[in-house]
């Protein structure tokens, strides 16, 4: 993943007005020289504006997004995708090891309904030994109606053997017979979304093979080999979603790697959160 240099705090659980005070961490401003990773534009984030309500109980919906050191590179442009679907009217918030806010916590915040996980730096059993203290509550809330979100590495978390959100594993992409990219490299590659070919921003990403007849599932987006890219499941009284390929990459990731830009997919990002709560 990119590591996405800034100096603009983004809010988490612990700052925002309605919740209390205490400053928050922000992502943090340094990258590794060894990770060989170009710093691209610096992002901002801004707290969601006061906004009508969009939910049964009447109060602005929280969304959740997970923040540690690992998913610096990707937490604020995920965060930046959620608040910019502006249907839902979600209050964003940041949890995790960074912030001042637990995701337990965060999870058990009036009005929360969605939490993601984003993409990440390291490997997938690493990112899951870290956070093994949060799976019960995870699961807890997508199983009493909540949503989960998960990109890249979220999406190899959300796996059967791993949160168990979602009704069958992770696959890494690039190990899959027909892939179109082998490489772990960043880079940009076909994807067919709802009948469309669409380009889009990758980097050892999953892939997901669904049964036929599985049920509850609602399959966005398939690679070029045909395994499923993006889709949606149920979970309980829940939902999840994941996405292998970054629909929240804006111009400066690809920029950083020197890849051809498509324009933006932030479209397709709705599209996944559309489809994950309704």
């Amino acid at each position: 993943m990119p590591l996405v240099p800034t100096n603009t705090p983004i809010p988490s659980a612990a700052t925002s007005p309605a919740l209390s005070a205490i400053p928050s961490t922000g992502l943090n401003p340094s990258f590794s020289p060894s990770s060989g990773v170009l710093p691209s534009a610096i992002l901002s984030f801004t707290p969601t504006p006061s906004a009508p309500p969009n939910s049964s109980s009447g109060t602005q919906p929280i969304a959740l997004v997970y923040h540690d050191a690992s998913t610096d590179c990707c937490a604020q442009t995920l965060a930046t995708m959620i608040q910019n679907d502006t249907k839902w009217n979600f209050k964003v918030l940041l949890v995790g090891p960074s912030e001042s806010t637990s995701v337990q916590a965060g999870l058990a915040l009036p009005g929360a309904k969605l939490y993601a996980q984003p993409g990440g730096n390291g490997d997938d059993t690493t990112a899951f030994a870290a956070q093994q203290g949060d799976v019960t509550a995870i699961q807890n809330f997508v199983k009493n109606g909540g949503r989960f979100l998960g990109v890249c590495m979220g999406g190899y978390l959300a796996g059967k053997d791993m949160f168990g959100v979602f009704p069958v594993p992770a696959n890494e992409y690039i190990t899959e017979p027909g892939a179109s990219t082998t490489s772990t490299a960043d880079t940009v590659i076909p994807i067919t979304w709802r009948g469309k070919v669409r380009q889009m921003y990758f980097q050892d990403g999953p892939s997901f093979i669904i049964p036929a007849g599985t049920p509850g599932v609602t399959v966005l987006a398939t690679y070029s080999n045909g395994e499923v890219a993006d889709a949606v499941a149920t979970y309980g009284s829940g939902k999840t979603a994941v996405s292998g390929p970054h629909p929240e990459a804006d111009q400066s990731w690809y920029s950083a790697y020197k890849l051809p830009y498509p324009g933006s997919t932030q479209d397709l990002g709705n599209d996944l959160i559309d489809t994950l709560m309704q």
